[in-house]
């Protein structure tokens, strides 16, 4: 797979990503009640969903051994330190209940949602960054080899 083949991918996951979101809001919009149940499982399914992608690059990566740069292993550590508690911050705010603690976990989870997304933005600028390098690394490789 080419590098602008991956990006396309990632463009079609955004994609995705955006749909599932407009979804589940117009659920939440719809019918609280039912609509929470669905939300529930479509907040579940896209946990999963995220955390099978987490092994999936943890597994890449390992099997990448010495290729990658060690700014990518740290960055893949601190990435895995955010998600975990992220986790832990989510499981106990949902023990709170009352309706001032309800609205203040919804406003904590929509900033982090917008955090989330600015940080993938930024991972795409340097998924792009790092695309063209490796194009203009391989560029410049295939010329010292002409030129040998």
């Amino acid at each position: 797979m080419t590098l602008s083949d991956d990006l396309y991918k990632l463009a079609d996951r955004a994609k995705e990503a955006e749909q599932n979101v407009q979804r589940a809001q117009h659920q939440a919009d719809q019918d609280a009640h039912t609509a929470k149940a669905n939300l529930e499982k479509t907040v579940h399914d896209a946990r999963a969903s995220a955390d099978a992608q987490a092994k999936k690059l943890r597994e890449s990566a390992k099997a990448s051994g010495d290729k990658l740069s060690r700014w990518w292993d740290e960055q893949q550590q601190a990435w895995n330190e955010h998600v975990a508690k992220v986790k832990e911050d989510i499981d106990k705010k949902k023990a709170e209940r009352d309706l001032k603690k309800a609205d203040k976990r919804a406003e904590h989870a929509e900033a982090d949602a917008e955090f989330a997304i600015c940080y993938a933005y930024a991972a795409i600028e340097e998924a792009e960054y790092s695309a063209l390098d490796a194009i203009l690394a391989r560029a410049e490789a295939e010329d010292a080899h002409s030129a040998a």
